[in-house]
């Protein structure tokens, strides 16, 4: 069997110290039984909260293959130190990982090249509510803190009296809070695999929103994949999507999160660099849909890790002015 020459042993990294943690474990257990599976040498490796360095050195692990969520994981405090000890690894690099997670930094980025992205800004946590109108947005609003993923912190806030608990709510997770205008419309996802636009999948959940519990909990959420969209729609969501991942300079894969208002172009939410890999995940549904399985996805993620994602860093900071935005 042919493999993705990659140096080995290959440790998978899970865990973490983020709230995400036991996502981070699923995906990372997932990914570690389908390399397994392959015939690659590979080596589960759950981070501990302190001092990954002194675990990552004791495991010898020569590639490493991110499955950590939020903080440590996706913010390129994990892709620093494996540069520093000359592991090879997977997905986006840096810089790139720093300004994806950043969700004021990732819409100011979008919003310079042009992606469309929700109405709306930072916001302190002593602010009035107020502070809604005169950024020329209405109730309802979404919440959030400023870098966190799962919707964990997240609120939708529909009166003013419910104001001071979404901002409380938010601070317990960041010291940045991010306040947009509630778009409705389908909710849709789209993989970036190499640089191409995998299928749609639109999220349909029985709660209000597609927070945590409908992610994360079997039968709370239908997918739809490809999504019931119109032609012209869906290609207009994976274009919008792929210019979203080139425009943060995202390496390998990514999944961009986006909603479709009614007469309105797709609008961005987020973009996940290292987006889940459990069994209710998106990126391995839309890949599916592509007619990948999930071992051959998690080898096509693991390819990634022959790039130099540090030299796409390089480009991201040192470059200005609209050439850095890709069409």
């Amino acid at each position: 069997m042919s493999r993705i020459p990659v140096p080995a042993p290959i440790g998978v990294l899970c865990g973490g110290p983020s709230t995400e943690r036991e996502i981070s474990r699923r995906s990372g257990q997932a990914v570690w039984r389908a390399l397994r599976e392959l015939g690659y040498d590979a080596r589960l490796i759950d981070l501990p909260a302190m001092d990954s360095a002194s675990a990552l050195r004791a495991a010898g692990i020569r590639t490493a293959f991110i499955a950590l969520h939020g903080a440590f994981g996706e913010d390129g405090a994990v892709q620093t130190l494996l540069e520093s000890l000359g592991i090879g690894y997977t997905g986006s690099g840096v810089a790139a990982s720093r300004l994806a997670i950043d969700k004021p930094a990732t819409r100011a980025r979008l919003a310079a090249c042009d992606v469309p992205v929700a109405a709306g800004g930072l916001v302190s946590s002593g602010s009035p509510p107020t502070w809604v109108a005169a950024h020329h947005v209405r109730f309802p609003v979404v919440v959030k803190p400023a870098r966190q993923g799962s919707s964990i912190g997240l609120t939708i806030v529909e009166s003013p009296d419910r104001w001071p608990a979404a901002l409380a709510e938010a601070a317990r997770y960041d010291a940045q809070i991010v306040c947009e205008e509630y778009l409705e419309g389908p909710e849709v996802t789209v993989g970036i695999l190499g640089d191409a636009a995998l299928p749609v999948v639109q999220v349909v959940p029985q709660r209000r929103f597609y927070d945590y519990v409908a992610k994360y909990t079997p039968g709370m959420t239908q997918y739809l994949v490809p999504a019931p969209l119109e032609a012209a729609l869906t290609a207009q969501v994976q274009a919008t999507a792929l210019r979203a991942h080139r425009a943060l300079a995202c390496e390998g894969f990514s999944r961009v999160d986006l909603i479709a208002p009614v007469g309105r172009p797709p609008v961005v939410l987020e973009v996940n660099t290292i987006p889940g890999l459990t069994a209710t995940s998106l990126l391995p549904k839309a890949a599916a849909a592509a007619g990948l399985a999930f071992p051959q996805l998690c080898e096509r993620l693991l390819a990634s890790a022959l790039r130099a994602p540090a030299e796409l860093d390089t480009l991201l900071t040192t470059s200005r002015g609209p050439a850095r935005c890709q069409a």
